[in-house]
């Protein structure tokens, strides 16, 4: 098997050192720890293609690296093994990988699952597979700023004041859905049924059931939104009884999504997807800006991922 390893993708101070368990357990594992600047989707791209490719690929990063190995995973027809390395690691726990050891024992026994994912399409470009959630709006924006001040003052850190910067400086976003248009702080839309508690779903409650879930959050006061936008469920359920959260939100199922995205005055224009922003290039926005915007299609594909994951009657949850 290759095993991806981005060491930058987040740091937790409770997980041992992914790459010494992977070592002791995997000792035949051909292990690639990613230099700085190398691209994950090129080096996992790289192993599948040689004479002797792998039989299972493996990753262990945070969201937007495991995104990017499942691509190449799906493209090969291989197996995915997602060992948590990131900060957050939403859709390892969504598999019931939350720890090193819990992967590698699925991998061992050869217990896994077949997962939806979903697919983000800009125009004629090629699909982006998205495992846990697409948006556009507020999160985008604070995904899009964290990246630039997270290198400087780390992750929690540089999330904290890009939170601020957002919540100063972003504007609602117009958006026309499936023909309905829209002015909204964000546009959420999960690979499969999430927490119906919030307006921001990021964790999968499973692994199939073939719908996207979207929620719709329409623009008004923008301390409320920053606010339902920016927290977990456990502090959203505190803020919605002191008042602080939006009473109601938007939200159905669907198998596909067209939208359409207007330029905001100079803003990211792009969509966030598994921590990352798909579409942030000078080039494009500066095409989005001269224009109408630009059009997006997001699709659900039913078990269109191979996964390695604890059974159900081990403890595994998601």
């Amino acid at each position: 098997m290759f095993i991806v390893v981005n060491r930058s993708s987040g740091t937790s101070v409770v997980r041992a050192d992914p790459v010494r368990v992977i070592a002791a357990r995997l000792p035949r594992a051909d292990v690639r720890v990613l230099e700085e600047g190398e691209d994950p989707r090129d080096v996992a791209l790289e192993a599948v293609n040689r004479p002797d490719a792998p039989r299972v690929l493996g990753v262990c990063g945070g969201d937007g690296s495991v995104a990017t190995v499942a691509h190449v995973a799906r493209g090969a027809d291989l197996p995915l093994l997602v060992i948590p390395g990131g900060t957050f690691n939403h859709f390892g726990r969504s598999a019931g990988a939350a720890s090193v050891d819990l992967a590698i024992d699925a991998l061992q026994r050869g217990e896994g699952v077949r997962a939806d994912v979903a697919e983000l399409v800009f125009g004629d470009e090629e699909p982006i597979t998205v495992l846990n959630a697409a948006s556009v709006g507020v999160y985008a924006d604070f995904v899009a700023t964290r990246e630039q001040l997270e290198a400087r003052w780390g992750k929690w850190v540089g999330a904290l004041l890009s939170a601020a910067r957002v919540l100063r400086r972003s504007e609602p976003v117009d958006l026309v859905v499936d023909g309905r248009r829209a002015r909204v702080w964000s546009l959420f839309v999960g690979a499969g049924p999430n927490d119906p508690g919030t307006a921001a779903p990021l964790q999968r409650q499973r692994l199939d059931g073939g719908v996207l879930d979207v929620r719709v959050l329409h623009a008004g006061s923008r301390l409320r939104a920053a606010a339902s936008l920016a927290f977990g469920r456990r502090t959203s359920a505190i803020l919605r009884g002191l008042r602080l959260l939006p009473r109601r939100y938007e939200a159905f199922t669907a198998t596909s999504l067209d939208v359409v995205v207007r330029p905001r005055r100079g803003q990211p224009p792009g969509f966030g997807h598994d921590g990352e922003v798909a579409l942030e290039s000078p080039a494009e926005a500066s095409a989005a800006s001269r224009g109408a915007g630009y059009r997006t299609t997001i699709r659900i594909v039913p078990l269109a991922l191979d996964v390695y994951r604890p059974s159900a009657d081990r403890g595994a949850t998601g």
